[in-house]
């Protein structure tokens, strides 16, 4: 199958064979002409699929295909020719509302940049075919700029889209083509209530066309609500097992067992651009400055950095200035630079479904890529929830003389006999011992990190606060013996007066 006999317009097979497309991916194959015909469409496929193409190059066909205006002293006046003659009139010409022929709704600003430069590529060489992104971090006066030159399709982020039209910037009336794509990350990002509302403003006549890496639950309901009689296209195999990219895990002792072990990793002679996830902004932060000091060339990507300094920092990836990402979840969405060969998981996901989404950084378009998860041994049960989502085993790989010195099975409380019952073992003494909360000493516990439990950061659980211990050694100055939470005057333990007194009886709690 070529892109010839999908039957797209002369203009964009020429685009597609100078951009270097050969051969369709298995999506574009299936989706492409049910979309020529019109029909709405329902798509799963897991990322790197060739999803962009496969609704950007049937819509391009069809605006390709809408009869030109005819162009001499009779003709109509474009909106951007009207304007034009009230300047040369003197007169100050007002603000028209956009009326974009096809609206893109994707969940981050770089999923939408990716799919306005795919747009502009394979529309290079149709007239009067204009594409612009709205999104947050851009300004305001910008975006008005491009919305005057009423673009044929618009890309947008659900929020920066809802405040245009609610201004009266954007007019949907004649909108003929909605996509949202990657659904399932909208929905989850909270976008909901947003995509109704532009659904319901947009005619009832459109062809919708849903993207999502599953259609079940939420996106499943979502889809029959904004479809009309759908083609449900899945797709599965090599894309969605990932095949292509060789996965291990790396078990880690402790946090700098693990800081030591990227550091190896990342110093692989194979290796060409890497993107490290994290699970906060402070860690990309953080990992990004300590990877420059020991001489790799590293950049951090979150979503507290304003969209000049994101838009910078992906341009030097894929300039190859930049060799390490260093990103979280939401802000690495939609990036695809062919350079990536290794994807870290410093931390692990929240969800299983956003390591696939990880992964598929890597590995695109069929390529070989590698992915590698630093975990330590209490994360075990993240593993198997991602390899039952996956249902492929993630082996476990070691780095010699980086070996983990404790074991999973270590971290594990010993099973419990079947007579036991809670309270057995238990010692009541005010100066007994035995595993304090906090305490951060239990074996195999997993690494101190900064705010955890048992770490000595202010105000956590096993520090020191204000003079007072939780669950740590006698405070100066506090009364009472060794063991549990201490309060001024306790004796023993326990709230104040609760301990053994020998001045008399016991009071009521109304006596204190």
């Amino acid at each position: 199958m070529t892109f010839e006999a999908l039957g797209l317009n002369p203009s964009i097979i020429k685009a597609l064979t100078e951009a270097g497309y050969t051969v369709p991916t298995p999506v574009q194959e299936k989706a492409i002409p049910a979309a020529i015909a019109g029909q709405d469409l329902l798509v799963s496929s897991q990322t790197g699929s060739g999803k962009t193409a496969a609704f950007m190059l049937p819509s391009l066909h069809k605006l390709a295909e809408l009869p030109q205006v005819a162009e001499g002293a009779g003709a109509a006046r474009t909106p951007n020719q009207e304007r034009q003659a009230s300047r040369s009139r003197g007169e100050r010409p007002r603000f028209t509302p956009a009326q974009p022929k096809m609206l893109v709704l994707t969940p981050t600003r770089e999923l939408a940049l990716q799919v306005t430069t795919a747009t502009d590529k394979y529309g290079s060489y149709m007239r009067r075919v204009r594409v612009v992104s709205i999104l947050g971090g851009m300004p305001y006066p910008k975006q008005m700029q491009l919305l005057s030159k009423n673009p044929e399709i618009l890309v947008a982020t659900p929020g920066r889209l809802i405040d245009h039209m609610e201004s009266g910037k954007i007019d949907f009336s004649q909108l003929q083509i909605l996509v949202l794509d990657e659904a399932d990350r909208m929905l989850d990002m909270g976008f909901i209530d947003d995509i109704e509302k532009i659904v319901a403003a947009t005619p009832d006549t459109r062809q919708t066309m849903l993207f999502s890496a599953t259609l079940d639950g939420v996106v499943g309901n979502m889809a029959k609500r904004i479809t009309n009689n759908p083609a449900t296209i899945q797709i599965a195999g090599s894309a969605t097992r990932h095949e292509n990219i060789m996965q291990r895990v790396h078990f880690v002792d402790d946090l700098s067992h693990k800081n030591r072990l990227l550091d190896h990793l990342l110093r692989d002679v194979t290796m060409d651009q890497a993107v490290v996830f994290t699970a906060t902004k402070r860690d990309a932060d953080t990992i990004a400055d300590r990877l420059n000091i020991g001489g790799f060339a590293a950049a951090a990507l979150h979503g507290d950095m304003h969209q000049g300094a994101r838009n910078r920092t992906l341009n030097s990836l894929r300039r190859g200035q930049v060799r390490v990402l260093v990103a979280t979840d939401v802000a690495a969405r939609g990036i695809d630079v062919p350079g990536i060969t290794h994807v870290f998981n410093y931390d692990l996901p929240k969800f299983a479904e956003d390591y696939v989404h990880r992964i598929g950084r890597t590995g695109r378009a069929g390529r070989k890529g590698v992915a590698i998860s630093l975990v330590n041994h209490a994360e075990g049960m993240h593993v198997k929830r991602i390899e039952r989502f996956t249902k492929q085993s993630i082996p476990v790989d070691v780095v010699e003389g980086h070996e983990p010195k404790k074991t999973a099975s270590a971290s594990r409380s010993p099973r419990k006999p079947g007579n036991w019952r809670p309270g057995d073992g238990r010692s009541n003494n005010a100066g007994g011992g035995g595993a304090r909360f906090g305490s951060g000493s239990r074996e195999g516990g997993g690494h101190q990190r900064e705010g955890g439990f048992g770490g000595n950061r202010e105000g956590g659980f096993g520090g020191n606060r204000d003079g007072r211990s939780f669950g740590g050694g006698k405070p100066a100055g506090a009364g009472g013996g060794a063991g549990g939470p201490r309060r001024e005057g306790g004796g023993g333990g326990g709230y104040k007066g609760a301990g053994a007194r020998t001045d008399g009886p016991r009071r009521s709690y109304g006596d204190r």
